[in-house]
Formats: C-alpha cells, structure tokens, sequence
C-alpha cells in the first residue's frame, strides 16, 4: 500500500539516489509544516524552509521545483503514513470487528499524530495550482478506498451483512472524515478526551453501525 516520496515523478529531482530523495523531501516537509502553520503558507519563503530543515537553497531545488510541490508532498506524506499503519493492522488481524476495529486505531493515531499535518492540508489546498488540487481529491477518494475494501472483503466473508455499495461508500467516508475531526475540533476534544478514549468511542459507534447489536458487553 506504501508509497514513496521518492516515487513522485510528477516532481522532478536530479538526484539518482531514491532513498535519499525519500529522506530529504520527508525533511523538507517536516520543516515546512512548521513555518507554514507559524506564518502561512503565503509568507513562507522557499529559502526560510531550507533552513529550518537545514538545507542550502540549491540542495532544496534539487528535490522539489517550488513551494507548492512542498504543500503536495505534505499531503502524499499523510496519506503513505496512514496506509502504512493500515497495511500492517490488517496483516496481524483476523477478520470482523478486530480488523475494522484494528484498522481504524491506526488510521486515527496517524491523525493524531500528523494533525499539523493535515490541518495544514485542509487550509491550504486552496493555494495548490489545479493540478495539484485534483490529484489532492483524487488521493483522497482512493484513501477512502481502503477503508471500502475492508469492508467489502468483509462482506465477502459473510462477517458484515450485505450492504449496498453506496451505504459502504458512505460508511467509508465516515471513517475517513471522524479521524479528520480529532484534528479539525482537537481545541475542544481534547479538553474532553485522550486519542485513546476517542478512539475507543468512535470505535464502537462505527461497529455498532456495521455490525448491528453487540453480542456481549465490552466485546469491542
């Protein structure tokens, strides 16, 4: 599921060696969303991000070509973060409401800890050039994606009811966008909850939609 920034060939680079274009773009991001969410997108300059992630100007054009293919990369970094962490929750579960419940701890601690991240996404997506934004949306759709072929193969394993394909759509969606909200209302939740009871609670509000009644008490 992973993908690489390296792998980006829509942002050229001179540099031959991928592991390292993967390690300075991820630096290069990180310093970015900093200056970013401290000064804005729009008076953040290309050379204050080279310092803060200790760069020269020169070494930061060899990686990216201008501020707004840094803003891209923020969002692929989200995205790669979270499929990584999804990949690995279903590799170690079993199938029913441990892999939903699995997946979705993952997907909401990468929210968690990338919410800058994201925050910062939402805010500025604006300020990409159209290309960017359509490949944005269209990365988000295809994240989306995972969370509708979890339950798809569950469904398939007769351990979720049949559901429509627009009702798995839109189950998928809310899985997406309740992990966003820990970001977008943290100035509120987090004065009321941890991650870990967040996630506990929207856990079983997600499961008690997917798989009705639960059978027990404190079977999530």
């Amino acid at each position: 599921m992973e993908r690489d920034l390296s792998l980006i060939k829509d942002i050229p680079t001179q540099v031959k060696d991928l592991e390292l274009v993967k390690r300075r773009r991820r630096q290069i991001v990180d310093a970015a969303v900093e200056l970013f969410i401290k000064k804005g997108f729009h008076k953040t300059t290309t050379r204050e991000i080279a310092q803060r992630a200790g760069l020269s100007i020169g070494s930061v054009y060899e990686y990216v070509s201008t501020k707004e293919d840094v803003l891209y990369l923020v969002c692929d970094v989200i995205h790669a973060e979270a499929e990584r962490q999804i990949s690995e929750a279903l590799a170690r579960t079993k199938g029913g409401r441990e892999t939903i419940a699995e997946v979705i701890r993952e997907y909401f601690l990468v929210c968690d800890r990338m919410s800058d991240h994201i925050l910062l996404v939402y805010q500025e997506t604006q300020s990409l050039p159209s290309r960017w934004r359509k490949k944005v949306l269209e990365n988000e759709v295809r994240f989306t994606g995972i969370f509708k072929g979890v339950l798809e193969r569950l469904v398939a394993a007769g351990e979720l009811p049949g559901l429509e394909e627009r009702v798995l759509d839109l189950l998928a969606h809310n899985i997406t966008v309740l992990g966003h909200m820990w970001t977008f209302r943290r100035w509120f939740l987090r004065r009321q909850y941890n991650i870990e009871e967040y996630i506990s609670i929207q856990t079983a509000l997600i499961c008690g939609e997917l798989f009705g009644q639960a059978r027990s008490e404190g079977e999530f």
